[in-house]
């Protein structure tokens, strides 16, 4: 199993690190997603510079590209990819809602139509351990069933009964392994007694973390905080918490603020492919004109390749003539900024400072320049 040690906290945020088999996590952590076993447009090296301490990938798409046998051959994921940091696979239970027009569910597991070749894909608790069991995971998540943030409670309902049997399924055929880990999902919607129904519930078996699924899928920030409150009330205090799919800095700040451990999401890379930069002065468009001539860097605090050797100008002229050092350059540089954001975090709660930094940012990214 893995450990996690709480080093310090400052109210409900927390410090602290996970010990895995390969290698420590220092939490509060952000995980790039890495869906296909690649963070894209960076090699496994650059994303280290960053000071990244774990990725995130995915069991479903995996499954369906390369395939087992594949990475199978590789001895796992670590090989595969060239990461030999702590992974957490999803189960796919994501999918469930992402590709619900593709997607049969019953009270045993999920049926796909694969989008790639139209043939039938079977999720089920028992292969989603075995898929992630083979691709070596550091963390495993079990399976879940993710649905729209604003369905009616009986699908909700139903959603929380597959969701924990489901769980207690994924837990029975998980093998037990000294440093690898299996988190269980809390959904329930925005329904704050389903949530902790669901949450009271998992809590009852031994799993070694606790995620928090079926948020930013559209809900209003408003909506997401106060299910985390909620939620976060029943969930045990010593086992790390994640909360699935969150976000953009100011959503990390309120998620930290409220407990959480670790946060993953694509906006970083995909931002980072479409010309956006994340900064300490909020989000910039590199395709806007006002950067044509402005020989200054993105950032000159930022140790990036980007901000040490190239201007905005520059990065605006790749963006405009489709160079692909563009999403390149900003994908690594938008890494360096949540890793920087990440290591302030954990520095400000070790010194009892989390509130002050969380205003200071939070000002600072929403002050109109």
């Amino acid at each position: 199993m893995v450990d996690f040690h709480i080093l310090a906290q400052d109210r409900h945020a927390r410090c602290g690190h996970i010990t895995t088999a390969h290698g420590t996590i220092d939490t509060p952590c952000f995980m790039p997603v890495g869906t296909y076993a690649s963070i894209k447009g960076v090699e496994s090296t650059s994303v280290t510079s960053t000071g990244t301490h774990i990725i995130l990938a995915n069991t479903y798409h995996l499954i369906e590209r390369p395939g087992c046998d594949v990475i199978e051959r590789h001895l796992g994921l670590h090989n595969f990819m060239q990461w030999h940091k702590p992974i957490l696979t999803d189960s796919g239970g994501f999918q469930i809602w992402s590709l619900a027009r593709l997607c049969d569910v019953d009270d045993h597991g999920a049926s796909f139509r694969s989008p790639i070749d139209g043939h039938k894909r079977r999720l089920t608790p028992q292969s989603v351990i075995e898929a992630q069991y083979l691709f070596n995971s550091t963390i495993s998540m079990v399976l879940d069933m993710c649905v729209p943030w604003d369905s009616d409670t009986a699908l909700l309902e139903q959603s929380v009964h597959r969701t924990c049997r489901w769980a207690s399924s994924s837990l029975e055929h998980y093998q037990q392994r000294h440093g690898y880990g299996l988190f269980a999902i809390i959904q329930g919607g925005l329904d704050e007694n389903l949530r902790r129904r669901c949450a009271e519930t998992l809590a009852t078996s031994p799993f070694h973390g606790y995620a928090i699924g079926g948020l930013s899928v559209g809900e209003h920030a408003t909506q997401r905080n106060r299910t985390l409150d909620a939620t976060i009330a029943f969930m045990p205090q010593e086992k790390p918490r994640y909360l699935m799919g969150v976000g953009r800095p100011l959503d990390i700040l309120d998620a930290v603020k409220r407990g959480i451990d670790m946060v993953d999401c694509v906006l970083p890379t995909r931002c980072g492919r479409t010309a956006k930069a994340f900064t300490w002065d909020g989000e910039i468009n590199m395709m806007n004109a006002c950067h044509r001539y402005d020989t200054s860097p993105l950032d000159p605090t930022c140790p990036c390749p980007l901000c040490t050797h190239y201007s905005k100008s520059y990065l605006h002229h790749l963006f405009k003539k489709k160079e692909i050092l563009a999403a390149t350059l900003l994908t690594l540089h938008n890494l360096f900024f949540y890793q920087s954001l990440m290591a302030k975090i954990r520095q400000s709660i070790i010194n009892k400072r989390f509130d002050s930094l969380y205003e200071q940012i939070r000002q600072r990214m929403t002050t109109p320049r």
